[in-house]
């Protein structure tokens, strides 16, 4: 089997859905399981996450969105955005115009790691933020984590990136999504449809 073939069978067996308080249990063993290496890459720090990191992790705060990858009942990914203040709002920095940003974080199982269920992650989220209206991502990202890096270089080669002491702050400029289209005008119930013209007659 090809390798892109046996990716989408693994992202097929697994399930994106929102989290939510019913998966703290669920979370923290997720969490609990993943390497020293993986908890660093995401957290900065090996850290096992506290009661209060849970909540946000499980999307409690209104300003934050939380996907979960789930396979055969158990948590496999996790992916979290959480929305900046709107610029030009009463009350918040910035001018009307600048872009709305969403600091996003995403992280697999050890076990489900270079399947692309990292990158199934980030398009359900990015999907998600732009329907809230976000038009640009924000990512803080260790200059060590090559895999996240080379993702963000292949989709992304316009993204921002800025060097601080501990970190890369990248930031992606989004598409706006387009809007429907409109929809398609109906004649109304009982009416007929208008006689159809003949092909020679059409442009006259």
């Amino acid at each position: 089997m090809a390798r892109s073939a046996a990716r989408s069978v693994d992202c097929a067996a697994a399930a994106i859905r929102p989290a939510g308080p019913a998966d703290l249990a669920a979370l923290s063993d997720f969490f609990a399981g993943l390497s020293v290496e993986s908890r660093y890459l995401r957290f900065f720090a090996p850290v096992t996450p506290t009661c209060g990191l849970l909540d946000l992790l499980a999307g409690k705060p209104a300003h934050v969105d939380a996907i979960l990858a789930v396979a055969d009942g158990v948590i496999v990914g996790h992916a979290m955005a959480a929305d900046r203040p709107d610029p030009g709002a009463p009350g918040t920095p910035g001018a009307p115009g600048e872009p709305r940003a969403t600091d996003v974080g995403v992280v697999v199982a050890d076990a489900w790691q270079r399947r692309g269920l990292g990158a199934a992650l980030m398009r359900a989220l990015i999907d998600r933020a732009q329907a809230r209206g976000v038009t640009a991502l924000a990512m803080d990202v260790l200059p060590g984590n090559r895999r996240v890096l080379a993702m963000i270089i292949a989709h992304w080669p316009e993204a921002a990136v800025e060097h601080s002491p501990d970190s890369l702050d990248i930031q992606i400029p989004l598409p706006r999504p387009r809007p429907p289209p409109p929809p398609r005008t109906r004649t109304r119930p009982g009416a007929a449809w208008p006689a159809a013209r003949p092909l020679a007659a059409v442009g006259r």
